[in-house]
């Protein structure tokens, strides 16, 4: 049985998003525990219809809530009432398996650092979403917890990315490639270049260097950046999807030919929009913690909290981050695959 920790107030849809994310969660997975933390008279009213699953449900009052106009360090130290802190402390302190929150991506990196700890021999822990790439999905990693790095980071995302895509996808042998701008391998900037023969080394499939055209073209199930690029590419991404779906729409409508056809490929789009959905597989991990921590988009409809939710639950069953501590264990100790 898995307890999960729910910040209810994080998101721009919490609470309402966030319970009802919760209550799909708990009625799909019988073994399941879930804290509810936030403002309890905002949270109370929307449990009115959830006696099925009521007695798995606390509800821990939390009545201070960092949001997004907080600095995210100052607001962890100073608000030790909110839902980032306790549900930190809480998992530190091992009485909950794993944390979710839709909220402050600052406060959760900063909570984790700092009140939850990084795993041994971890230097920064890092975000590593899930993206599709026609085929499945790929993990980048990192996507902005850390905007300026060091080559060894990068090598160290690239054995905390191996890991994940291993043990939550299956992948057995994760192939892991550098974001650069040419496959040369004397291609890149002064981190790309010395992250580059650090990657050689270690212990994982590197599969050398990928250009930007290639992040989505199924050349590498880890694509490791600095937080800078990633945050970019992901954005990036996330634009022309909706871009390119929204011009798709557009022009079936345009005529009678046009929606007729748009009728006949209505599940085929279907599909292609649910597998260019991001959601459907959670959040973005805190990799490099010591505990199962998940950061939900902020936009987030109580599905995707429901999916986060599982991917929590599930990266607690697989033991992750213990998997990912004996990953680093290797490659500081120069163990090759």
């Amino acid at each position: 049985m898995a307890h999960i920790f729910l910040d209810a107030m994080g998101g721009d849809n919490a609470p309402q998003s966030t319970v009802a994310g919760a209550l799909e969660a708990l009625r799909e997975n019988k073994e399941l525990i879930i804290t509810l933390a936030g403002v309890e008279e905002e949270i109370r009213p929307l449990l009115s219809e959830a006696a099925d699953v009521l007695e798995r449900i606390t509800v821990l009052h939390t009545p201070e809530v960092i949001t997004n106009h907080d600095a995210p360090v100052m607001a962890v130290r100073q608000k030790k009432q909110s839902a980032v802190v306790q549900g930190m402390l809480a998992l530190k302190e091992g009485t909950v398996d794993g944390f979710v929150s839709a909220g402050s991506t600052g406060a959760v990196l900063a909570g984790g650092m700092f009140r939850l700890g990084r795993l041994d021999g971890v230097d920064r822990p890092a975000l590593a979403p899930l993206l599709p790439n026609g085929k499945d999905f790929f993990c980048l990693i990192d996507c902005g917890a850390n905007v300026d790095c060091l080559p060894a980071y990068l090598a160290q995302f690239g054995v905390m990315g191996s890991a994940y895509m291993q043990m939550m996808r299956g992948v057995e042998s994760p192939r892991v490639g550098l974001v650069n701008i040419g496959a040369e391998n004397e291609k890149g900037n002064a981190l790309t270049k010395e992250a580059f023969p650090l990657m050689q080394q270690a212990p994982f499939n590197f599969v050398g260097n990928v250009e930007g055209r290639d992040i989505t073209a199924d050349v590498a199930d880890v694509v490791v950046c600095d937080g800078f690029s990633g945050n970019l590419i992901l954005k990036f991404m996330e634009g022309v999807s909706g871009t390119l779906l929204g011009m798709i729409k557009r022009e079936m409508m345009a005529d009678t030919r046009s929606k007729v056809g748009a009728l006949l490929a209505k599940p085929a789009f279907r599909r292609v929009k649910k597998a260019m959905n991001y959601e459907e597989v959670g959040g973005a991990p805190l990799l490099g913690v010591k505990g199962v921590v998940v950061k939900a988009h902020g936009s987030s409809n109580g599905h995707a909290i429901a999916c986060a939710i599982r991917q929590a639950v599930t990266m607690h069953e697989k033991k992750l981050p213990q998997m990912i501590e004996k990953g680093i264990e290797k490659l500081l100790s120069g163990t090759e695959n």
